[in-house]
């Protein structure tokens, strides 16, 4: 793809600035790399990485003059970077969750408005082809009227990056914007983008287990739809960071049968009304890096458009307000209108 942009700065060095910045080298070897990072690159990571510079300021990144930039740093800070580079007409990838509050969120969303600048919200999955045919399926009424849909993520804390202290991860810590609502907000980006607005929700948040974190490891949800029949839907999701077994599904069940994602297997599968077992549609198994690779391909093709993006910051803002809710619903014990 044709690419104007010379410099692009990435805002944090963890595994998944680590992962942005050698996508992007692989894709576009001709860009320059800037890290905005806490404390100084040593050496090794400079030449490992193959980047341009790695500054330590705000204001050392703007003078590199960057004309995108990639925040993945932790949540609670994405604002307050974003903003800044906003005002600078510097384009806009941010690492999910958009922030860990609503607060200031639309006001970032103003800015970008208002200086012509792409904000996109990175939500992978969506560039998954497993859960592209399985929106695909739906939409061409595969199982007819759909009567209720059931979503379920979990894997055990301490089991996603073994080389790496569990309690020292954005994931368990408040302060950095962790726990399992935030963390796994990709299950109700795809549950929006497949079903639509929510109009309430009725939640449990805790912490079930004995892990070392400060922030909930299990959320109990049910999120309530108008179904384009009239009738409502309801979606019950279920989140964790307890289970031992990893798992990332979502049943769909309708008048013809039942669809299901499998999002570790990379399968659709169909249970028809009437059949014995179940088909499969599609088995994709694209490597680790594809969604990431598609997901910056599509945040520069749009600013090389200057056409909106296909996840957008509104769409980061309706992923936090509906993190809001559920916590709320389950401080009060009762349903949350939206």
């Amino acid at each position: 793809m044709r690419c104007s942009i010379k410099t692009v700065l990435v805002v944090g060095l963890g595994s998944i600035g680590r992962r942005h910045v050698g996508i992007i080298k692989e894709l576009f070897p001709e860009i320059n790399i800037v890290v905005l990072r806490h404390r100084q690159c040593d050496k090794n990571d400079i030449d490992a990485l193959g980047l341009y510079k790695c500054v330590t300021s705000i204001d050392k990144a703007i003078e590199t003059n960057p004309q995108a930039a990639i925040i993945a740093n932790p949540a609670t800070k994405h604002i307050e970077v974003a903003e800044q580079l906003a005002n600078k007409g510097i384009h806009l990838l941010i690492e999910k969750p958009i922030s860990d509050s609503s607060m200031g969120v639309q006001a970032l969303i103003n800015i970008c408005h208002q200086n012509n600048v792409v904000l996109m919200t990175a939500y992978n999955l969506r560039f998954l082809p497993s859960l592209i045919e399985f929106k695909k399926q739906l939409q061409a009424n595969k199982i007819g009227n759909i009567y209720s849909v059931r979503s379920e993520v979990g894997q055990y804390l301490p089991s996603w990056r073994i080389d790496k202290d569990y309690r020292k991860s954005v994931s368990s810590q408040k302060k950095m914007g962790g726990g399992a609502l935030l963390e796994l907000s990709h299950e109700i980006d795809y549950i929006l983008w497949i079903f639509g607005p929510i109009k309430w929700v009725k939640s449990h948040v805790s912490k079930q287990s004995d892990l070392d974190i400060d922030v909930e490891d299990s959320a109990n949800i049910i999120l309530g739809f108008k179904s384009n029949d009239g009738r409502e839907l309801t979606v019950s999701l279920n989140m964790d960071f307890i289970r031992h077994d990893t798992i990332r599904k979502c049943f769909v069940i309708g008048e013809q049968g039942t669809l299901l994602w499998n999002g570790i297997s990379g399968k659709v599968e169909c249970f028809a009304k009437g059949s014995k077992d179940w088909e499969t549609i599609l088995s994709s198994s694209p490597d680790r890096d594809y969604t990431y690779t598609e997901e910056i391909k599509a945040f520069f093709s749009s600013i090389e458009s200057n056409e909106p993006p296909c996840i957008s910051g509104d769409d980061g803002m309706q992923v936090v307000t509906i993190v809001e809710a559920i916590k709320k619903s389950s401080s009060i014990d009762s349903i949350v209108y939206l």
